[in-house]
């Protein structure tokens, strides 16, 4: 038996077998493209993927008791649960002292819906400079590492889309002052995209498969399967920073954040997420909740709107932990979840319209209504996972200022304002006179770089002008 019969036989054996409708016709390199292709699936995987996401279609079953998720306050002495965030502070510096940190960048997305050509990471996000997000990146990592003495290693999971781009765009600036070394790039992985009435795998072209990406919670499997991991382990890393790469305000190695994970007593040091409190109930955020008495995520869609809804008696939601993707993996946990398969994380479906080839005609068909079932894993359904997971409440201008939309809410104009006003309170917290208009927002716009301050404490001491002028545009 050839290999084209051997695979023919098993893509019958999953009802599979039109993938290899137009292989006749096809050129010497298209063929083998083609069947790199089919040989990467998990075919063992596929009857059962489309006989429960595709031909069936899973409900979300939500916990029998569902309630607010406990948390860490800003304020390590607000009631109902005072913290020691000197010693927290201590711990987490220590670990990156000795190395045992990288920062990790989920960075697969393109800027198509800002109006930008590229890779979203090479987005102009700076308020005043308009240096990339990648560059605003680069600099933080670059003062971590000097700061404590060793260096922050950085990986990032690009797309196959856009990897090239990325990595020549590293490149093109000299990867920023970073070390090359430091620095470590792997592609996310793709799923299929199966049709919606038959739990086809369609063909985006006659000799490519139709794929989509596997969901941020892909990260945790590219990990393993890239080589990351065991990079990280070489190091003697023990712990990940993720975050997402459409947030400039992101602290991304933050001491006190890393040794309540590393230290707290309610913490096993293997998954731990830092939480925003919710701006009204309808916010498209996920929420953390305690699930049947373990830490879950529960999506905005997902969460009751009598929940939603529910308020405390000084007014403010009781259910409010919004999530904004930044969380803390221990290596060993991401290893666990790759090699325990009671550990694999679910896949969830999602409707979408993708161009496909019609087996028939051989023609390129555009549809006009949703056709395919994409799936794609969410990381944070590894919190449950873990054996006891803590949450850190931040600040919404401290640390979230989103990129996400052309205009309107988390768009570029919206993170500007907010690095903005970040930079105000910090300079006016070391005596800067900072303009406001009487509704109290920056007659300005400010922007600090982190290689000038990590965080407002920094800049005590700097070289600061007395005050901004209004309407100023100011760089520090």
């Amino acid at each position: 038996m050839t290999q084209l019969d051997s695979i023919a036989a098993r893509l019958k054996a999953v009802g599979q077998d039109h993938l290899l409708r137009f292989h006749d016709s096809l050129s010497p390199g298209q063929r083998d493209d083609l069947l790199g292709q089919i040989a990467a699936l998990d075919l063992d995987a596929i009857r059962d993927l489309v006989q429960r996401y595709v031909t069936g279609n899973p409900k979300i079953n939500l916990p029998a008791r569902v309630e607010p998720a406990p948390y860490y306050p800003a304020d390590p002495d607000s009631p109902p649960r005072p913290w020691d965030r000197a010693e927290a502070r201590r711990r987490g510096e220590r670990l990156l002292g000795e190395g045992k940190v990288a920062a990790f960048t989920v960075a697969g997305g393109q800027g198509t819906r800002l109006g930008f050509d590229g890779p979203k990471g090479c987005f102009a996000a700076g308020a005043v400079t308009d240096k990339p997000l990648f560059q605003i990146f680069a600099e933080q990592i670059l003062a971590t590492s000097r700061r404590y003495g060793a260096g922050l290693p950085w990986f990032i999971m690009t797309s196959p889309l856009n990897h090239d781009q990325t990595v020549a765009f590293f490149r093109e600036h000299a990867f920023f002052g970073l070390d090359e070394s430091g620095v470590s790039f792997f592609r996310q992985g793709v799923m299929p995209s199966f049709e919606i009435a038959t739990g086809r795998i369609l063909l985006a072209d006659r000799h490519r498969l139709a794929t989509n990406p596997d969901g941020h919670g892909g990260s945790i499997t590219a990990l393993y399967k890239s080589g990351a991991l065991d990079q990280m382990r070489a190091r003697g890393v023990e712990h990940i920073c993720y975050f997402q790469v459409d947030n400039p305000l992101v602290r991304i190695a933050d001491p006190v954040f890393l040794g309540l994970h590393a230290g707290a007593e309610d913490s096993s040091a293997q998954m731990s997420s830092k939480m925003l409190p919710k701006a009204r109930p309808d916010e498209r955020v996920g929420v953390f909740c305690l699930g049947d008495g373990r830490l879950c995520m529960i999506e905005y869609s997902d969460l009751p709107e009598d929940l939603q809804q529910q308020r405390l008696d000084d007014g403010s939601l009781r259910f409010k932990a919004g999530n904004p993707a930044i969380h803390i993996l221990s290596v060993a946990f991401v290893h666990r979840l790759n090699t325990d398969p009671s550990s694999a994380l679910p896949f969830h479906r999602a409707l979408k319209k993708v161009p496909y080839v019609e087996l028939e005609s051989g023609k390129r068909i555009e549809p006009d209504e949703p056709n395919v079932v994409k799936l794609e894993r969410f990381v944070f359904d590894a919190l449950p996972l873990a054996d006891r997971s803590i949450v850190l409440e931040t600040d919404r201008v401290q640390e979230f200022a989103p990129i996400k939309n052309a205009t309107g809410v988390d768009s570029a104009e919206t993170s500007r304002a907010l690095q903005t006003e970040r930079a105000a309170r910090w300079l006016e917290s070391v005596g800067v006179r900072v303009p406001r208009t009487p509704d109290g927002r920056p007659d300005c716009v400010l922007e600090i770089s982190p290689l000038t301050a990590l965080e407002a404490e920094d800049l005590r001491g700097a070289t600061l002008p007395t005050a901004i002028g209004p309407g100023g545009r100011v760089a520090l």
